[in-house]
């Protein structure tokens, strides 16, 4: 197959390694044409470390730098069967891109956005045929990450959806079918991770380390809260939930974070700018948690029950079955189980008066339960 990838950053240089790993053709064209060379020379570095760790053969690693060619121009994608776009969230900038593309491809070429939080349905509209249209969003980095999730829009094709699971499938990803509602699955799920740890530390009820330390002792997750916000970027984090947040109408629910505003603002961005809610410069120190068993509790409870809630408002709202729900929160952020199961195992009825409990202490619609919360057993 005939791939085309626009945008040479971390995940479009990714997306290239998977397909082109994967016996596929891939051109990758960037408007920054330096930057086209300097990820192709990143990706010979990281293929040459995973033959130094026998992942892959000598042999396999020439095959995938064989497949990838650069393009210097979107005309170069004329024989291309499938396009992803992996630039900027930007939403008129990418429609100008495939409004041009759609010059050079053929009528059968299927075009597709790995964007994370702009909807498909308002991008795909934009062009002559819509109905080619869909998003195929990986998650970062995309070589490593198994959570590919499948958007159709409004206008896309009814079988187109499923063409691409299966390719998706053949490339060894495990994919999951989206509505497409502001983001999707994964990234509209996973917000009171972010947003009730945030909402606790503002409070000052906790410090960031215990509410990390609380997350990974009592629930298992590989890293806490701000640890996650640090290491996809302080910056990044809080573009995402605004984007939520005004896509959902002001949803309360969604409401971001002023620490967080305050933090990006003084470019306290996490791992890249060397410090976020934990210095990383060379020899500081991590602050140790002050344990406090009731507090750990009090703290795992409300967020655990304010996931679980999202989880199951998007089983009501038909957002995804309940197999993808389950699988996307796993593969996509690991998850160590999948929310509706683990919304059965501390059970429906604990969830339902934590909420409810909060809900009558904050006197505020983000602790509104989902409808059919009540409901489960």
């Amino acid at each position: 197959m005939n791939v085309g990838i626009i945008g040479a950053g971390t995940m479009g240089i990714g997306i290239a390694q998977v397909a082109a790993t994967n016996g596929c053709k891939v051109w990758v064209y960037d408007a920054n044409a330096k930057q086209v060379e300097t990820a192709t020379v990143g990706l010979e570095k990281t293929l040459t470390k995973l033959v130094d760790k026998q992942k892959i053969s000598a042999e396999k690693m020439t095959e995938i730098l064989a497949n990838i060619s650069i393009a210097t121009e979107l005309k170069d994608f004329k024989d291309c069967e499938l396009v992803i776009e992996a630039i900027i969230e930007n939403k008129e900038i990418k429609t100008k891109v495939f409004t041009e593309l759609e010059n050079y491809v053929s009528e059968s070429c299927v075009l597709s956005s790995n964007t994370s939080s702009i909807s498909i349905t308002s991008l795909g509209a934009e062009l002559r045929k819509p109905e080619r249209f869909i998003g195929i969003h990986f998650f970062n980095p995309a070589p490593l990450m198994p959570l590919v999730e499948v958007i159709p829009s409004l206008l896309t094709e009814k079988t187109l959806a499923e063409k691409i699971y299966n390719l998706m499938k053949e490339w060894g990803k495990t994919p999951v079918i989206a509505k497409d509602i502001p983001g999707f699955i994964v990234n509209r799920i996973a917000r009171p991770y972010y947003g009730e740890g945030l909402r606790i530390v503002e409070e000052n009820i906790a410090t960031p380390e215990q509410v990390d330390e609380a997350m990974k002792t009592l629930g298992n997750f590989k890293m806490g809260p701000f640890e996650l916000m640090d290491l996809i970027g302080v910056d990044v984090n809080f573009a995402v939930t605004t984007t939520v947040y005004k896509d959902y109408f002001y949803d309360p629910k969604y409401k971001p974070s002023l620490l967080q505003q305050r933090m990006s603002e003084a470019k306290l961005h996490g791992r890249k700018t060397g410090k976020g809610f934990y210095d990383y410069s060379e020899g500081a120190e991590k602050p140790v948690a002050q344990k406090d068993d009731a507090l750990y509790q009090q703290i795992f409870l409300r967020i655990i029950s304010m996931l679980i809630n999202e989880a199951v408002e998007a089983k009501r709202l038909g957002v995804a079955n309940d197999e993808d729900i389950e699988l996307a929160m796993q593969k996509g952020v690991n998850y160590p189980k999948g929310l509706l199961g683990w919304g059965k195992e501390i059970g429906y009825a604990k969830i339902s008066e934590t909420l409810q409990n909060l809900y009558e202490e904050y006197q505020e619609e983000r602790y509104r339960q989902s409808p059919l919360l009540r409901k489960m057993n």
